[in-house]
């Protein structure tokens, strides 16, 4: 645990103490809670209205359906385009052929 001093004003002083007395509780037990209070505030998860909702789940279905279907050439070209990676240990040609076997095999089952 850290420790920090502060100089307040003493008007608030005296209403954090005000108020830590109305909590039965020792002024810096009431700082450390108003403090985590006051930060943890901003990682609460609201709720989305649901007018919010449709409107992002519309703009969704619009982007969809701008984007379309790709050619065979478009979407070979991406492929071409592809960099080169090295294999991972033991994954050599011969294994990637048999994999791809075994996909093939399985999908026509």
């Amino acid at each position: 645990m850290s420790r920090l001093t502060l100089r307040l004003p003493n008007t608030l002083h005296d209403r954090i103490r005000a108020l830590a007395e109305h909590e039965n509780t020792s002024i810096n037990q009431y700082i450390v809670y108003a403090l985590t209070r006051q930060v943890t505030q901003d990682y609460h998860v609201q709720e989305v209205p649901e007018k919010v909702i449709r409107e992002q789940r519309a703009a969704y279905v619009a982007l969809l359906e701008s984007l379309g279907q790709a050619s065979f050439e478009d979407i070979q070209e991406i492929l071409d385009e592809r960099e080169e990676e090295e294999m991972e240990p033991g994954l050599n040609p011969e294994v990637v052929e048999k994999l791809q076997e075994r996909i093939l095999e399985r999908r026509g089952a």
